[in-house]
């Protein structure tokens, strides 16, 4: 039988865990099989620059601001029967949460 690979990621973990208990509370109601969420490595994406130059010859306050974004994500395998696609289809996902559906 196929099976379904629901890949989640975007920068709120509390988020992505509300959409996989979600999709998993599917699963069960259905009686399909599930395996997950699986959390995969946080993807770090660190950012430094220069901050705002206090003097005017360009020397001497030079003061640096780090920023960084991480990336969590989420893996969930389903079987992929038609009903159970169609009611994850419908979970509501919030608009910085990216989701990709794949079957194998």
């Amino acid at each position: 039988m196929e099976e379904a690979v629901i890949k989640l990621s975007g920068r709120n973990p509390k988020e992505l865990d509300r959409i996989a208990k979600e999709i998993v509370g599917i699963a069960k109601k259905y009686g399909v099989g599930y395996r997950g969420p699986i959390p995969l490595p946080t993807k770090k994406l660190k950012v430094t620059v220069m901050a705002n130059v206090k003097d005017g010859t360009g020397h001497g306050n030079a003061t640096w601001e780090k920023w960084e974004m991480r990336i969590h994500k989420r893996l969930i395998y389903v079987q992929a029967e038609e009903r159970v696609l169609k009611q994850i289809m419908r979970v509501s996902i919030g608009p910085d949460i990216q989701v990709q559906i794949k079957l194998v």
